[in-house]
């Protein structure tokens, strides 16, 4: 076996602790990515980052109640989460304050209360487990959540695809036909909040809308359809996630921090070649144009 197969399979192959994570990241790419896409459709990607903070208090009072207990601490962050939502949404409808604004102020709020919670018992390593994560950690029980959230995640967006691509696309049309606008957007943040949720554990709440984020944007520049959008996305996830592992693995940096950055250089790179609205590309295309 040649110096650069073994650096890249011997890691998975002899630490099980690296095939857990291995195997956690790829769930999560399949789940959060399609979220990720279907999130810069709608020019929400903001409300994703907003989303992540907001499950912080809830995961921080499942922690005080129960400590590092994953049941716990899911529950308390889906919760937290969704009462984020519902709240900024209530904003949005009674005021003339735009949804965006809305969200940004109640996921500040959540995020100061979330690190209040946490330093009334737990330690400096306590919050940085919940803000950052760790994925070379995650056990059985964070696995099963996580498969399990990343297939309810792709058999909820392919059973309401289609309203939910008109919703994101004509939302008046939509309700002129009485179709189920306001039950697709409710169930989209559902989706978005348990993603979120079944990724702190690995990523922590300030790192998992990452992998939500960035690969759906880097894939916006390539392609152009939705569904070959969402195939991009997961699969610039997934690679990212075992090249963020191995970096991570031979470097001893943190995981969390290498799948991210990850993402951001194919998030980077994208934007510079990309084949619709690259930079380079598109002065590379315009260049031809006026020498022809």
């Amino acid at each position: 076996m040649s110096a650069w197969l073994a650096a890249l399979v011997l890691p998975f192959v002899e630490f099980e602790f690296m095939r857990r994570a291995l195997v956690g990241t790829l769930a999560l790419a399949l789940g959060c990515a399609p979220i990720g896409c279907v999130l810069v459709l709608r020019r929400m990607s903001l409300v994703g980052d907003a989303m992540a903070h907001a499950v912080l208090p809830g995961a921080a009072a499942g922690f005080l109640l129960a400590g590092l207990s994953l049941p716990a601490m899911s529950l308390g962050g889906f919760v937290a989460a969704l009462a984020v939502a519902l709240a900024a949404g209530f904003v949005t409808r009674a005021t003339p304050q735009r949804e965006d604004a809305s969200f940004a102020a109640f996921y500040l709020i959540a995020l100061a209360l979330g690190v209040l919670l946490v330093s009334l018992r737990g330690s400096q390593v306590d919050l940085m487990h919940l803000l950052f994560g760790s994925v070379l950690a995650v056990d059985d029980v964070a696995l099963l959540q996580m498969a399990v959230v990343a297939s309810l995640t792709l058999w909820a967006l392919a059973l309401m695809y289609r309203p939910l691509v008109m919703e994101s696309l004509d939302p008046g049309f939509l309700r002129s036909v009485g179709g189920p606008g306001s039950a697709v957007h409710m169930l989209l943040l559902v989706l978005l909040v348990a993603n979120l949720v079944s990724a702190f554990q690995a990523l922590g709440t300030l790192m998992a809308v990452g992998l939500m984020m960035l690969p759906a944007a880097a894939a916006r520049f390539w392609v152009a359809s939705l569904p070959a959008m969402a195939a991009l996305a997961v699969a610039l996830g997934a690679c990212s996630g075992v090249a963020g592992l191995l970096v991570s693995y031979h470097a001893e940096l943190p995981s969390g921090p290498c799948i991210v950055l990850t993402c951001g250089l194919a998030y980077i790179v994208s934007v510079l070649f990309g084949r619709h609205d690259g930079i380079v590309t598109r002065r590379f295309l315009s260049t031809s144009h006026l020498t022809g």
